[in-house]
């Protein structure tokens, strides 16, 4: 950044030095009278993890709420606009392990200073309504939380492979790993691990959370909405049985494309499944040992690495056949890495002239392909007869063996006895009512969707409230005992070693059974901070309630969030997770809507050096900003810099620009001479058209969130009203004033300080944000002429000052009148006029 230049811009110290206790004293954004009857407007910003200090690219994100915030609450709304922590978590606990701290004291004394830094940046946050997800009193209502989820089957705990951070030490939800196979916390390459873990099953609510996007289009990014719907990921097909030779049990499999069950000419499970440890069970010696060095070596490998398409496929057979259900064939079964355990049903019945993976896989290992689609015959028109096992004709002019490539798209069913002849769209229904007749499969649904896993090896986050009895059985903590208040760390190794450090605080991990008072053990792990941050826009509603988690007619209120505002990066994990839990909380009765934010704005990143600023990546320090810059010359270059979506780069912002802006604002009002009660309809009337037009354009532009036309907007207003005051009417000039007083109004979205400056230099009393909005003057906007050009024959030849309600006629025969126009014209004949009132005529000759 270049160094500040100071000249000729506002005392911004002074400025917010005076107003910051007067905004204390007065409490403006106070949302606790029951008097209050104005409409509602519930505004949350995405609240921040307490990491260290604010850094510059918080303020954006913060600005933007603020600004619609101060929006609502100027056109006449009560406006919830609260804050909090979300306190519990790795970053905290890892700072606070490596600084050899208390994890308690590290995240409160960082709340601590991001509050004031907050109170420093002027956001109109209700302050009596501050909530830390790591207060007991709050994550006791997780623990509720999960309490309601248990008794309705939703929390439960089972083994499974899990994905484990070797650097965190503790397990990830598969939403919490990258698509590189990171972790999206420590960065490490992601293992998989089997073991014991609590998970909530919101696999239950797959259905509601896809139809249910269906309610938040048009006011969420729709990109968050794809990736929400790719997420989910619900494919419609079909589960078939296939019997196993010398097994009771046959092995389901899922598939979008039963159609082609002719076509399967083997079978694939993933390597790690039980599937595959069960059926080399007893296996001689030639099958099971190449089949452990094969899975050790699996288990090393990322889910990415598996699944790439361009990687030589590898497996080993099992030494078992499954019989296709539909033609009798004996299929060999093989364990392959292209297969993972938590999809479907962790195994495949693999058709490889029809998929790529499958096909590589049978040309490496030398398997039967077996064509069951003809892309050659078309879909549409004559459908060919073809006899029962007879195939058509060019059947294999695409042989997959030859070309080394899967047959994909439409075509013709062949070599599939009853099916021959069909499309896809005919084979698949019709396949499905074959399975259902024999009973050997039926029409399904599968999801990409897993449960989310919630159990976490690490301390500083909510106990899980169930305790453990010697005869393994699970009891949950009874309600009237929460909240399980984590244990003083004094004497605790708080440094991840793969289990949770609770495991060892024997005084608060031993308790008696609530059964029968015999000895039993709490349950060691922690919640995923996801589970904080679920519900915690529901707290705010009454975050002093001590009987329940919030107070149901607040909610019926005030919710859901009418704007939520926050990163896009949190589209699948946080936005998921809350959308589930509040599914839960209406189904038992406790909320009367199924989506908790109606409308959402992700602010893009802002960079620094071409990265994303963060505590672990740098920054530059928001307090560090404040001291240089002034908090409101920040607000406006940032709100300037573009589009709110858009990534701003902070070297790129120029606050330097902005500060002298706000100064040209400022002396505006320290020069208006006219009272506040003058008559502006006897003002200057071009300054007022200005000045209507932005009143009547500001609404659509903040609802829009073109916030950077908006200040645009606002600085053409400035100039305008500088030029009536120094060469035109001057500053006693009732339209000065009112232009003036509309400038402050609309800076008090952004640039609070200087607002209130200007509010207070034109003779009102704090605040200038209890000013409701100006209403624009009508008659103010309509346009006395508007330019009309004419083209001939394609160029433009001239242009018509005329009136905005001219009719087409009237602007056909001045045109063609206009001495320009008639010497384009020249000899040549007009062949067309076309006339689009009051804006363009074109003239076309022969």
């Amino acid at each position: 950044m270049a160094e500040t230049d100071h000249d000729d811009v506002p005392e911004f110290q002074q400025l917010q030095a005076k107003w910051l206790p007067v905004w204390d004293a007065l409490e403006p954004f106070r949302t606790d009278d029951p008097a209050d009857t104005r409409p509602r407007k519930y505004v949350l910003d995405m609240f921040p993890y307490p990491s260290g200090d604010l850094h510059v690219g918080h303020s954006e994100q913060y600005m933007l709420g603020d600004f619609l915030a101060r929006y609502w609450r100027q056109r006449g709304f009560n406006v919830l606009h609260p804050i909090g922590w979300d306190s519990f978590g790795l970053p905290a606990e890892n700072a606070a392990i490596k600084r050899g701290a208390d994890p308690r004291q590290w995240t409160y004394d960082n709340i601590a200073q991001q509050r004031e830094t907050f109170h420093r940046f002027g956001v109109s946050f209700d302050w009596t309504r501050v909530l830390h997800t790591s207060d007991p009193e709050y994550y006791r209502w997780n623990q509720w939380l999960f309490l309601q989820l248990y008794k309705m089957g939703l929390a439960y705990r089972k083994d499974s492979w899990v994905n484990w951070d070797p650097v965190d030490q503790t397990v990830l939800a598969n939403e919490q790993v990258l698509p590189d196979g990171t972790s999206e916390r420590s960065g490490a390459v992601v293992e998989k691990k089997k073991l014991t873990q609590w998970y909530f099953r919101i696999t239950a609510y797959a259905d509601r959370l896809l139809d249910d996007l269906k309610q938040l289009e048009g006011t969420w990014p729709a990109k968050v909405l794809a990736m929400q719907r790719n997420w989910i990921g619900r494919s419609n097909g079909a589960e078939v049985e296939f019997r196993v030779e010398g097994r009771d049990e046959p092995i389901t499999v899922f598939t979008t494309r039963p159609d082609t069950l002719y076509g399967a000419t083997f079978m694939v499970v993933a390597p790690e499944s039980d599937l595959a440890a069960e059926l080399v069970q007893g296996a001689p010696a030639a099958i099971a040992e190449p089949f452990a060095a094969y899975l050790s070596r699996v288990q090393s490998e990322t889910e990415v690495e598996r699944l790439s398409a361009d990687r030589v496929k590898t497996g080993v057979p099992l030494g078992r056949h499954a019989i296709n259900p539909v033609n009798g064939e004996r299929l060999p079964i093989w364990a392959a890495d292209y297969v993972l355990a938590d999809y479907g049903t962790g195994a495949i019945m693999a058709v490889p002239a029809h998929d790529q993976r499958d096909l590589d896989f049978a040309r490496a290992f030398d398997l039967p392909v077996r064509v069951v689609v003809d892309p050659t015959q078309p879909v549409t028109g004559m459908i060919p007869v073809i006899a029962p096992g007879e195939p058509m004709p060019d059947a294999e002019s695409a042989d997959p063996l030859v070309t080394g490539v899967a047959i994909a798209g439409e075509g013709r069913l062949v070599n599939s006895g009853p099916l021959n002849g069909l499309s896809k769209a005919n084979a698949i229904p019709r396949m499905i009512k074959e399975l259902e007749a024999a009973g050997t499969g039926r029409g399904a649904k599968n999801y990409r969707l897993r449960d989310w896993l919630i159990s976490r090896q690490r301390f500083w986050g909510t106990p899980i409230p169930i305790i453990h009895t010697a005869d393994g059985r699970e009891v949950p903590v009874p309600e009237d005992q929460l909240p399980v208040v984590l244990p003083e760390t004094e004497g605790l190794d708080l440094k991840p070693k793969g289990t949770s450090p609770l495991g060892a605080a024997e005084e608060w991990v031993t308790v008696p059974s609530p059964i029968d008072g015999s000895p039993a053990r709490r349950d060691a792990d922690t919640m995923d901070t996801f589970v904080d941050s679920s519900w915690y826009f529901l707290r705010f509603l009454s975050p002093h309630d001590a009987t329940r988690p919030f107070d149901p007619t607040e909610a019926e209120k005030w919710a859901p969030v009418d704007q939520y505002v926050g990163g896009v990066e949190h589209a699948i994990l946080h936005l998921l997770y809350a959308r589930f839990i509040t599914k839960v909380l209406y189904d038992l009765g406790l909320v009367g809507f199924t989506e908790p934010f109606s409308a959402l704005l992700n602010q893009g990143m802002v960079l620094s050096g071409g990265q994303k600023m963060s505590k672990s990546r740098g920054g530059v320090d928001l307090g560090t900003a404040i001291d240089e810059w002034g908090v409101d010359a920040i607000r406006v270059a940032m709100a300037f810099a573009g589009p709110p979506e858009d990534a701003i780069n902070w070297e790129d912002v120029h606050p330097t620009g902005s500060m002298k802006f706000l100064a040209r604002a400022l002396r505006l009002a320290s020069d208006v001479t006219s009272s506040r009660d003058v008559a502006w309809a006897s003002g200057d009337e071009a300054l007022r058209r200005v000045t209507h037009r932005l009143l009547a354009d500001a609404p659509g532009l903040v609802e829009s969130f073109k916030f950077n036309v908006l200040i645009a907007r606002v600085m053409e207003l400035t100039n305008a009203a500088r030029k009536a005051i120094d060469s035109g009417p001057g500053p006693a000039d009732a339209g000065v004033r009112e232009a003036v007083e509309t400038i402050a109004l609309v800076l008090s979205l952004v640039a609070p300080f200087t607002a209130e400056e200007m509010w207070e230099r034109l003779g009102y009393e704090p605040s200038v944000v209890l000013y409701g909005w100006r209403k624009a003057d009508p008659t103010l906007l309509v346009e006395e002429s508007v330019t009309a050009v004419v083209q001939v024959d394609g160029k433009v030849r001239a242009r018509l000052e005329v009136s905005p309600t001219i009719t087409a006629d009237d602007l056909e025969r001045l045109a063609t009148g206009n001495d320009v126009v008639q010497r384009s014209v020249g000899g040549r004949r007009i062949a067309r006029v076309v006339v689009r009132a009051p804006k363009v005529v074109s003239i076309a000759t022969e």
